[in-house]
């Protein structure tokens, strides 16, 4: 069978390193750096020649470098004769940017897809996109994983001795409530976002009984927190006896750690898709669980031409 080789951008390596133990392999080694003008400069260390090839790299801050490293890793390991080329990518920036929302603005997301399709991706394994509906934006084949196997455990932990709630953020998240709530056995709200008026504060209105329950806000990722922390806010103020945030991806930018620091929310349940850079230290809330076996599990698979659709939960 072809070799495989499992190489790293910058962007997470802690995770790489996990993920390869999780394999018993090694990582392959290159060089990923930048010359003085800001270019992004990449050497592959090793033969690539006929086999099959993993880079890892999460697109977190600061993105646009982390993007052009997987795009220059992607052509140096192609124009090595690699045989397959999955680009692992825990974190998928610009996911918000799906649509034409307003005249005249792009549709980031599928830009990017195409440059990493261009760049000579084979295929693609990432995790928890922002919308299943970006995995259309490729023309090569999506392996989407959830974190759902990842976060169930900790949330499950507080099912067994806590009556819980499942409170989803917006009525887009209600799918990925539901798989929550059904595997937990606990009852589902939502939270009713709107504004009164122009210029006038966001009204939040919860729909469900939260009455003396733990509510757990759900949400694919967490980024300025602002919506998170004002929703756990509302439970609060609509019965709840405490918070628990969970969320696949911590964005965490701007104000985000102030806001939940000084939140009524208790636990924030994270995973490790984008390095954590000391934020769990500034925010003793934090609890990070790694998806590493998850990740691991399925390059083995695709490695192996087993199926991976049993880890789609």
């Amino acid at each position: 069978m072809r070799e495989i080789k499992i190489f790293s951008g910058n962007a997470n390596i802690p995770l790489a390193e996990e993920i390869v133990r999780y394999l018993g392999i090694s990582l392959s080694t290159s060089t990923v750096s930048s010359f003085s003008d800001g270019e992004i400069r990449v050497r592959i260390d090793e033969n690539v020649r006929g086999n099959d090839v993993f880079l890892i790299q999460s697109l977190s801050h600061p993105v646009n470098n982390h993007l052009m490293e997987l795009l220059v890793m992607t052509d140096a390991v192609k124009r090595a004769s690699a045989q397959r080329i999955t680009a692992v990518i825990p974190y998928y920036a610009y996911a918000r940017q799906d649509r034409k929302d307003q005249p005249r603005v792009p549709i980031t997301a599928k830009l990017v897809a195409d440059l990493i399709t261009t760049a000579g991706a084979s295929r693609i394994l990432t995790l928890d996109l922002h919308t299943g509906q970006l995995q259309g934006f490729f023309n090569i084949p999506v392996d989407h994983l959830h974190g759902t196997p990842v976060l169930i455990e900790p949330l499950r932990t507080i099912a067994s001795r806590e009556s819980i709630v499942i409170l989803s953020p917006d009525a887009g998240g209600v799918e990925r409530s539901r798989v929550f709530a059904k595997r937990l056995q606990a009852p589902l709200a939502i939270i009713d976002k709107r504004r009164e008026g122009p210029n006038q504060s966001q009204v939040m209105n919860i729909i469900g009984d939260v009455v003396g329950k733990t509510a757990v806000i759900l949400d694919d990722m967490i980024d300025t927190a602002g919506t998170i922390t004002q929703g756990a806010q509302a439970a609060i103020d609509a019965g709840a006896k405490r918070v628990v945030a969970a969320a696949t991806h911590p964005v965490l930018s701007g104000k985000a750690l102030e806001r939940l620091n000084a939140s009524v929310i208790d636990e924030v349940i994270v995973t490790n898709s984008i390095p954590m850079m000391g934020k769990d230290e500034q925010c003793r809330k934090i609890r990070v669980h790694s998806i590493a076996p998850l990740l691991g599990e399925a390059i083995r698979r695709i490695h192996d031409d087993e199926s991976v659709s049993s880890l789609f939960i």
